[in-house]
């Protein structure tokens, strides 16, 4: 399977009718610096998650409103799984298969699943394979920087929908442009009070990009190893191994029980995971950033940290291990960092960060959208991302 992506990703990439036209090659004279502020229209709606409310009521005034986009997004998939299997049997693994799993999820996220089916009027299979998506496949770039008074930020470009449908009308990915209308800006509320923040695809209860303010944020990218997919981890779920957490869930499971960002960094080190991943963490403090590199299990590959003593003020991951050279296929790392030290350690901040996640190939016709994150303030701005042409598909 893996060299099948990597075959198909040549060809994709060799091909000037995808891209639009041929692309020069990377020089930082490329660096955006005119793409902050983002457009008020790109700004993402508002969404208050009520923790104080049952489980299966929590999502349902955000989904009902949403449920015809959902649906959309979910026949898309399906479309795409019948390209590679009948379609009968595919329906009978969502229907049977994916339906049963909800019932051996951890609460809350089974009744929060089941609720969503019902506000929704969608099979709660189709909303399980729904939540199990990101655990399969996703492309990323992630950054956290410390500026010159030593305030931490921390921000990401969520790019999603690769090989899933390609619009040579719109020169798209189809799940990708399906996923923007569902995107959200969520703030968790419990008593009353904030407890945390992030973005979600409405219908996703999981969290793959959050903060909790005052004491640190969280993303994940996602680590593709073959012998370790999502696939297979979902297989063991099924099989009965189930000591190992969803990504989505624990990501959430850490941001909400957070207290400080050493804790947070030991507990995402060790914590079982069903995917290998790589996790992006952001502290209130000078030096608070690192890179958790996750094999799936308890072990953990690599820790990388800030260094600011060391000329290290930045981390840059993307989807490949960050002592490895990236594939020539999707550099996305070498642009990012670039751009960042044109930028300047002064000059670290929104505004900075935002236009190198503004830069092709950095920005690319997969990214959905950039969320900046800043702790110290609570602060989590997340902006719908669309990509003039010529771009590159990923």
């Amino acid at each position: 399977m893996q060299v099948v992506l990597l075959v198909i990703a040549f060809l994709v990439a060799a091909a000037p009718a995808v891209q639009g036209q041929d692309l020069p090659p990377f020089t930082d004279k490329y660096c955006r610096s005119d793409a902050y502020p983002p457009p008020a229209n790109d700004t993402l709606p508002a969404f208050v998650l009520n923790l104080d409310l049952n489980p299966e009521d929590r999502w349902t005034e955000l989904v009902k409103p949403k449920a015809n986009e959902i649906s959309f997004l979910i026949q898309d998939i399906k479309a795409l799984i019948g390209l590679f299997i009948n379609e009968t049997i595919g329906q009978e693994i969502i229907d049977g298969l994916f339906a049963a799993v909800v019932e051996t999820l951890p609460e809350p996220y089974s009744q929060e699943i089941k609720g969503i089916a019902y506000a929704t009027n969608i099979p709660v299979g189709e909303i399980v394979m729904f939540n199990i998506f990101y655990e399969v496949s996703s492309f990323c770039t992630a950054i956290v920087a410390q500026d010159k008074n030593g305030d931490i930020y921390h921000a990401r470009n969520m790019d999603f929908g690769i090989f899933l449908g390609w619009d040579t009308k719109t020169d798209t990915w189809i799940v990708t442009e399906r996923l923007k209308p569902l995107l959200t800006n969520v703030e968790y509320q419990q008593g009353g009070k904030t407890v945390a923040r992030g973005v979600h695809f409405a219908g996703y209860i999981g969290l793959l990009t959050g903060l909790k303010p005052g004491v640190v944020s969280l993303n994940i990218n996602s680590r593709h190893k073959f012998e370790q997919s999502g696939f297979l981890g979902f297989i063991k779920w099924v099989l009965g191994q189930r000591t190992a957490h969803w990504t989505g869930f624990a990501l959430r499971d850490a941001v909400l029980m957070a207290t400080d960002f050493n804790s947070t960094v030991n507990h995402l080190s060790t914590v079982e995971l069903l995917v290998p991943s790589y996790l992006i963490i952001g502290g209130t403090n000078p030096g608070e950033g690192a890179i958790v590199t996750r094999a799936q299990g308890t072990t953990s590959d690599d820790i990388k940290r800030l260094d600011p003593s060391k000329g290290e003020w930045f981390l840059v991951q993307t989807n490949y291990d960050n002592w490895k050279s990236t594939p020539f296929y999707d550099d996305r790392r070498d642009p990012a960092m670039k751009c960042m030290q044109n930028t300047t350690q002064a000059n670290v901040g929104f505004n900075g960060i935002f236009n190198v996640l503004s830069t092709k190939p950095v920005l690319n016709v997969l990214s959905t959208f950039t969320a900046l994150m800043h702790v110290k303030n609570g602060t989590l701005n997340a902006h719908l991302r669309y990509c003039p042409e010529p771009c590159y598909p990923w």
